[in-house]
């Protein structure tokens, strides 16, 4: 593994030197829980949670806290209701198969046990995909993930309006099942943070050429968490994931991909390997890493998932 990619604008911190600043926050997850909240293809152990995920989330506590603070003494100036509430907002970004969902159901665990800020929702941006209708109109199913498949001008609405401390804002509801928009909406009411997941969450202006808008879902973040790995590990990654879901979720005749349970085993990591080759790893190239130093930390992952780097903007 190598971090040299990352400059002197960030604190590189061994495993070990990031677990030595847990200070005294309480384990509060056990294993069952922990299993309830991995991925189909992570390993993620209660030590890692206890050396990487305890740390991080009494920084964001003390994030948290500040920008309650300083909300507090805006409050009073304006002579302003503080009922009115506007979350902290985490963005978690970061590739195809990289972990960043358990990240964020992890972090949502945790967070919702610090009695600053009990209430914490996750929304991921996959629900603000064109519905598949869309994309067939525009021939951009093979480009799903890309910048132009997203309605971004509705994923901010949605960012506008929790940050405005609306009372009840909805989400669009997205199934990995049927691949395609639900119709289903989630409520989301005013939350103390909120936390957003997905591979656009650090992007900006440049990489929505084809949408030009001032406003973007960087803007609207408090903090931000690029989830990272070497290419190559992430490829293999994606392929091992691709065959479990073959041999569970495509099983289901409803599924999207149930028809790559009726090929043979070689060909299906053929094809795995060929969806990421012209799909993922190049959504992955084109749009996604190119954000990373736009994070304020980054998580970097080893070949074997586990988290060997922590790696914190100045």
């Amino acid at each position: 593994m190598s971090i040299h990619q990352y400059t002197a604008n960030y604190l590189t911190f061994t495993r070990e030197d990031w677990a030595s600043l847990r200070d005294s926050v309480p384990m509060t997850l056990g294993e069952d829980d922990l299993e309830k909240l991995r991925g189909i293809n992570e390993h993620i152990s209660l030590q890692e949670v206890r050396d990487i995920y305890l740390p991080l989330t009494r920084l964001l506590n003390l994030y948290v806290k500040t920008r309650q603070g300083r909300s507090a003494v805006l409050d009073d100036f304006l002579l302003r209701d503080r009922t009115i509430k506007a979350p902290f907002i985490i963005g978690i970004a970061g590739s195809v198969a990289v972990g960043k969902s358990t990240t964020a159901r992890l972090l949502q665990a945790l967070l919702s046990r610090w009695p600053e800020h009990p209430r914490v929702e996750l929304v991921t941006t996959d629900g603000f995909l064109y519905p598949n209708q869309v994309l067939n109109e525009r021939d951009l199913m093979r480009r799903k993930g890309f910048p132009e498949s997203y309605d971004i001008r509705s994923l901010v609405r949605f960012l506008r309006d929790i940050r405005a401390g609306e009372e009840k804002v909805y989400a669009p509801v997205y199934s990995h099942l049927s691949y395609d928009i639900t119709g289903e909406m989630k409520c989301i009411e005013q939350p103390d943070i909120l936390i957003l997941e997905g591979l656009n969450v650090l992007q900006s202006g440049m990489d929505y050429p084809q949408d030009p808008h001032r406003v973007f879902i960087s803007d609207f973040l408090d903090f931000s968490i690029y989830v990272d790995a070497d290419t190559p590990a992430l490829e293999k990654w994606y392929v091992d994931r691709f065959m479990k879901f073959r041999s569970s979720a495509f099983l289901d005749p409803d599924a999207y991909f149930h028809h790559y349970t009726l090929i043979s085993e070689a060909e299906a990591v053929k094809t795995a390997k060929k969806i990421w080759r012209e799909i993922n790893g190049k959504n992955l190239g084109e749009n996604i890493l190119p954000t990373r130093d736009r994070a304020n930390l980054v998580l970097k992952k080893y070949d074997d998932h586990a988290i060997d780097a922590v790696v914190l903007k100045k």
